[in-house]
């Protein structure tokens, strides 16, 4: 993976920039809550370069990213979880990718819609249209992965991820993904908040901890005022006694490289193959969906892959 542009103008200002990036595991009022706090105001401005991306694209993508962390929290080892979207829309579907180690990658299927100005709490609903939206699971050792689907009921991707743990999981939810732009249309601030009330937690607590989401400030416009997440952690849960249970950074991170690619090449149709080798153009570039990495092969390594295939040729 090659990022396109990395986030702040100096070595300083990314590593400051990249030490922020964090994602927060924790639990309220003894246990009977647990949640997730993410800033990724770093990793959301390096997805949206490299895959080019305008303000509308980047809120899509960027919520999902941050939901897909969040999600995350508590995978252990080589477990990871994909997010996958699939809608009549103009988006057209979200596949998005994360893992243990805070990584996160994913692609919109329909990269050409455009808008021209800051949205924040923009309505996208008829840019989904109908669809489902599904969980995949892949815990590490396990034969196959774990997959559960709803329909989509909202076009809003913290309600329809709700609605999923509602109705596939059984798990009270609620979500708060925000990313917050400058009056530039650069993006500021980006995180999100996930909360689950556990089995035994009271009605009481419930129905204040919905009026705490319904209050909550907006996390991607206080991480743009440079609050860290733990502060903003402490200081709007302190009534709910936060206990932190881990913590680690989060970035914007593929594992594809040209070897990867030149090897998916290999098992293209032998057609196909034979079409490039005598028409080009060369180099010939091939990008990774995930990240929107290009790499480029010439003729000579065309040649040679095609020779795989045909060794007398």
């Amino acid at each position: 993976m090659i990022k396109k542009k990395r986030y702040g103008s100096t070595l300083k200002e990314q590593l400051i920039a990249g030490a922020r990036d964090r994602l927060v595991a924790f639990s309220l009022s003894d246990g009977q809550v647990r949640g997730s706090l993410v800033q990724g105001t770093r990793l959301v401005n390096e997805m949206r370069a490299n895959h080019r991306l305008d303000i509308l694209q980047t809120m899509v993508l960027g919520r999902v990213y941050l939901a897909a962390l969040l999600m995350a929290a508590n995978l252990k080892g080589n477990d990871r979880l994909s997010i996958q979207i699939k809608c009549s829309g103009p988006i057209g579907g979200v596949t998005v990718e994360a893992n243990a180690f805070g990584e996160v990658r994913g692609y919109l299927k329909n990269a050409s819609l455009l808008v021209e100005k800051p949205l924040e709490s923009f309505d996208l609903s008829s840019f989904f249209g109908a669809g489902l939206l599904s969980v995949i699971r892949y815990p590490e050792g396990a034969r196959q992965p774990f997959t559960g689907t709803v329909a989509l009921q909202y076009g809003n991707v913290a309600k329809d991820l709700a609605n999923y743990y509602l109705t596939s999981e059984q798990i009270p939810t609620a979500f708060h993904l925000s990313i917050f732009y400058d009056k530039q249309g650069e993006v500021a601030g980006a995180g999100g908040l996930l909360l689950q009330t556990m089995p035994g937690a009271g009605e009481n607590l419930a129905k204040r901890l919905e009026q705490l989401i319904w209050d909550f400030p907006s996390p991607g416009e206080e991480f743009s005022k440079g609050r860290e997440v733990k502060q903003l952690l402490t200081d709007e849960f302190k009534p709910f006694s936060p206990k932190i249970l881990a913590q680690r950074r989060v970035e914007f991170m593929c594992h594809c490289n040209r070897g990867k690619v030149r090897s998916l090449l290999t098992m293209l149709p032998v057609d196909e193959l034979k079409d490039m080798l005598d028409n080009g153009p060369f180099p010939i570039e091939t990008a990774c969906r995930h990240c929107n990495t290009a790499y480029e092969f010439n003729r000579r390594e065309i040649r040679k892959i095609y020779g795989m295939r045909f060794p007398n040729n």
